[in-house]
């Protein structure tokens, strides 16, 4: 009975081995040696040498880059033009990652100044750097107004004496728009802010004996302050 069962078994998995090896056998190599992509499967290629070709899958998360058939290479979507080559593995997630490998927006949706990077499963969250947002499309952080993504609930940084950078351009002497404006502080005249790339605060200090200069941006003796 034992040696039927097994016999049984065999035969019950035997149309899944075929099923397993199909598409590898109807593939053929178009050069003797190299790394080709599956017409269909994005995370799917083929290592063929002397022409015989062998099945290989990138990671979870990642597809394969057939720009050059020397080169075994999976890359994240957003650099790999897959075109008609939509499908993919089944997904592996985990806690905040939607895929294995990656790179994702993160799940808070206002959240927008920051990503995940899960690899083998494992999440990182990263910043982008200040007054960026990231793009899910490119995998990257761009500017505001260079994404696809409406971020109008984007949480702000706020110092513990409660000053936010304001919406808005400023302008410098010059006429020029300031990249990191500086502000006033309410109180003390050698102290103020500055806003890295207009919207991320720190504190600022003037040197001894100078005072912040709202005409200038910058810190100045006071005789050069109006009204001081």
């Amino acid at each position: 009975m034992l040696e039927v069962g097994k016999h049984a078994l065999l035969r019950g998995l035997l149309p899944l081995i075929m099923l397993a090896t199909l598409s590898g056998a109807q593939f053929r190599c178009p050069e003797p040696k190299g790394y080709f992509p599956d017409p269909e499967q994005c995370d799917l290629y083929y290592a063929c040498l002397d022409g015989q070709p062998e099945e290989r899958l990138c990671k979870d998360g990642l597809v394969f880059r057939d720009d050059n058939p020397k080169k075994e290479f999976c890359d994240i979507p957003a650099n790999v033009p897959c075109g008609d080559r939509t499908i993919l593995q089944d997904p592996q997630p985990s806690k905040g990652c939607p895929r294995a490998n990656g790179i994702f927006s993160h799940e808070d949706p206002a959240a927008c100044d920051r990503f995940v990077n899960c690899i083998d499963g494992v999440v990182q969250v990263v910043p982008c750097p200040p007054g960026l947002i990231y793009e899910p499309k490119m995998s990257t952080c761009v500017w505001p107004q260079d994404s696809s993504r409406l971020c109008e609930n984007q949480k702000r940084d706020v110092l513990d004496d409660g000053f936010v950078c304001p919406d808005g351009d400023v302008a410098g002497p010059s006429g020029r728009i300031l990249p990191h404006p500086t502000y006033p502080h309410p109180d003390d005249c050698a102290k103020f802010y500055i806003c890295k790339n207009g919207v991320v605060p720190q504190k600022g200090q003037c040197d001894p004996g100078t005072v912040y200069n709202e005409e200038s941006f910058r810190c100045t003796e006071p005789e050069y302050v109006q009204g001081w």
